[in-house]
């Protein structure tokens, strides 16, 4: 049975908008564990969290040209931790003054039986991938050093391998919309992981 035609609306966080604003780049496997070196000094934990993510990103077809696409999350070394359901918005590139990218950001926890939900409601998953790394937070920021992995069975996140020979790193806050001097303090930290890796304000568009 055909989904029913789909109005894409503005989503936003409840009453309040929430942003997430985030700056991103890589490094390579040789040069891991300078970074975590890097980062344990920095940061208010010294020891990471770890994390070994499974995603799933589902599209949703309407009468738009582009697709509504959600993500959904849940975690393969934490038994029992909920799954969580993201929604990110299109970035806006367009202030020269704002040190990171921005984007409207929804993150709910969830029931184990996210996907058949989205399933019924016609979504259909388009791709996979297992995320592997480590989390550091300072202050608000959450910084991120992980590897994506790629599913070679769908559905059996036993059977995978690396994506590539580098770690991605993000340095992200998600705040309340305006609250924009958080791109100060972005910018003046990814300043002190140099040269060990750049971070950038990327435009996911340009990298399609």
């Amino acid at each position: 049975m055909e989904a029913p035609p789909v109005t894409m609306m503005p989503v936003t966080g409840g009453t309040i908008n929430m942003m997430e604003y985030l700056l991103q780049g890589s490094v390579l496997d040789h040069s891991l564990e300078s970074l975590l070196h890097r980062l344990r000094g920095l940061c208010d934990n010294m020891e990471p969290e770890t994390f070994l993510d499974h995603e799933m990103v589902f599209l949703l077809k309407g009468q738009q040209a582009s697709p509504f696409v959600l993500r959904t999350r849940r975690s393969l070394d934490r038994a029992g931790a909920p799954w969580h359901l993201r929604y990110l918005g299109q970035p806006e590139m367009g202030d020269k003054n704002r040190h990171a990218l921005v984007r409207n950001c929804v993150d709910i926890a969830t029931s184990e039986n996210l996907t058949d939900f989205l399933m019924e409601m016609g979504f259909r998953m388009d791709h996979e991938f297992v995320a592997k790394g480590h989390l550091f937070r300072k202050g608000i920021m959450k910084i991120m050093v992980y590897k994506i992995f790629r599913i070679l069975v769908p559905g059996n996140t036993d059977s995978i391998e690396a994506l590539s020979l580098s770690y991605l790193v993000e340095l992200s806050v998600v705040a309340p919309a305006g609250q924009d001097m958080v791109s100060d303090d972005m910018r003046n930290f990814a300043e002190q992981l140099k040269p060990l890796v750049h971070l950038e304000k990327i435009d996911p568009k340009r990298l399609m």
